[in-house]
This record gives structure tokens, sequence and C-alpha cells, in this order.
């Protein structure tokens, strides 16, 4: 064991440890770090010495962390998140940030609402960068590890630790090609046409899907895609459907037909979702603020 100091720890080394984690590569963690990778060597011989673990050994071209150094991780993850309130308690300056911000979202959600936020964090805090992730279906883990400080989902994870808050409410349309054929004019026609859908990985299918089958509503598919934005290549110079939120009509799925399902469907809410940790943080609650600012600007209010 080690006779170092607790003190000898600080802020930096904590990063370079998680830089290392989440790149598994020396040479990229200094790429992201912005130091040499003599730097990020020296850094983890020191975080060895302290802790007395290799912290990371070989897989394949990569290196992975050990058991001990993903605890670590772990609660510095923590450690840095109290490190940074507490430098902002007091009140921060957008203009001064230094900071990105991992927001995961989906095709809808992504296209929809994060351009016009990466505009406004450029003009009010120029050195914040945004980095997107898919959500796929949010887990409550995906925040509590810190993967992202938001996720934009319709299927919030249920946990006493995960807040929310309803940003919208959609509908679903049949969307389809009109220079191919008409819109389905009733429940008929709908069933009878063939149709294109949604199939998240691994076998996760869209929420109309599953709520259309738990109502004994079969349909034809021809294709499945692993997102809402891949369904207009299919649709286009194609007589078939796709059933997907309405609002998909102003990104990916612009320039096709729209109609409303000629069935009864359910809507579709929408939340920002965060972990309680970052409920009082000063940053965090701007970072939220700015993106709940995109709704009403993205809806056309």
């Amino acid at each position: 064991m080690s006779h170092f100091d607790h003190l000898d720890l600080d802020g930096h080394a904590l990063q370079l440890l998680l830089a290392v984690i989440d790149e598994r590569s020396v040479t990229r963690a200094a790429q992201r770090l912005g130091v040499t990778q003599s730097a990020v060597s020296h850094g983890l011989d020191k975080l060895r010495a302290i802790t007395g673990d290799p912290l990371f050994v070989k897989s394949g071209r990569g290196i992975v962390a050990t058991a001990q150094a993903a605890e670590l991780a772990r609660r510095a993850r923590t450690l840095l998140d109290e490190l940074r309130a507490f430098s902002h308690a007091a009140g921060f300056d957008p203009a001064r940030l230094d900071a990105e911000f991992t927001v995961a979202a989906n095709d809808l959600q992504r296209d929809l609402l994060l351009p016009g936020l990466l505009r406004t964090l450029h003009a009010q805090a120029p050195g914040v960068r945004l980095h997107v992730i898919a959500s796929g279906a949010p887990s409550a883990e995906l925040l509590r590890d810190q993967a992202c400080h938001l996720v934009i989902t319709p299927r919030p994870p249920e946990a006493t630790d995960i807040l929310q808050k309803r940003l919208f409410q959609d509908r679903y349309a049949v969307f389809h090609d009109p220079a191919q054929r008409a819109a389905p004019a009733s429940r008929a026609e709908y069933l009878a046409a063939e149709h294109v859908t949604v199939l998240y990985a691994p076998r996760r299918r869209l929420d109309i899907d599953e709520w259309l089958l738990a109502q004994g509503v079969q349909r034809r598919f021809v294709a499945t895609v692993p997102g809402l934005a891949a369904l207009g290549a299919m649709l286009r110079g194609s007589p078939w459907l796709a059933t997907a939120p309405s609002l998909m009509a102003r990104t990916a799925l612009s320039g096709l037909g729209v109609t409303p399902v000629p069935l009864k469907t359910p809507a579709m809410p929408m939340y920002l979702v965060w972990h309680q940790r970052h409920q009082s943080d000063p940053v965090q609650r701007w970072l939220r603020e700015q993106l709940q600012a995109q709704v009403a600007p993205a809806l056309g209010g």
C-alpha cells in the first residue's frame, strides 16, 4: 500500500482517470484532455502509486479498467460533480463556462430540439460543447453512471433518484409518399396496406407498435429500420406506410404525406429526465432551462 496522503489527489487526477476509462486509450484520453500522452501516463503512474492498483489492463487493441479502477471512477464522478457544484455555488457566468454536456436523445428529440440548443449554448457560453448520444430505452443507470447529463425520452426510467419534467405531447400520424399512393382513408385501408416501422436494438418496438399489437391490431411489415429518421428513405418512391410521431414531419420525414391514424391511438408525451444529484446544481439548472426554451420555437409556438 502506498504512503501518499489523500490530499495528493485533485480534480485533474480524477478527470484524467475518467478520460482514460471512457476512451480506453491513453492517446485518445490525451487528445480529449488537450495534454500530451506522457502527461497522461505520468498521471496514471501517480494514481497507481496512490491506489496500489494497476488500474488498467490490455484488452485487444485498447485497455480496460480493473475492478478497483471502475469503483474509483464511480466515486470520482460524484466527487467531480460536487467540486463543480462547489465552484458554482456563488453563481456563475455562462460566458466563462468551459464544459461538455452529454444529452441522450433519439431521432425525433435530437433533430427537433438539439440544433436550437447548440445555437443557444454557443451564443451564451462559447466554451461549452454538446455531445449527443442515442438514448434507446433509457435506464436509470444511464444517468446514475453519468453516461449523460440529460435524457429526452417518451419513456423516463422509473426510479426514486431520477427526476423528470414533461416537455410536450405529440400524436401519432401515418406517413406516405403522395406521389405513390393516397393516404389511407379508413381503418380497412390502413390495415390492408404494407408498413415500415422501427425496431430498436436488441428487439424493442415503438410504443405505438406495442400498443396496437396489444389491441389485437395486426399489420403487415415489409421492413424494419433502426431509427425514425431512416423511415423516409424507405417510404419515398414506395406504396408503403409508416406510423410515427407527427412532429417527424418537421424533421427527417418532411416532404412526405402525413395524415391522422384512422383508428384510436394514445398520445405520446416527451420528458426531460435528469439525476437528482444535479437538481440544485446552478449549471445543470441553467442547461435544463436552455433546453426547455427550445420547445416553443420547435413546435411553432
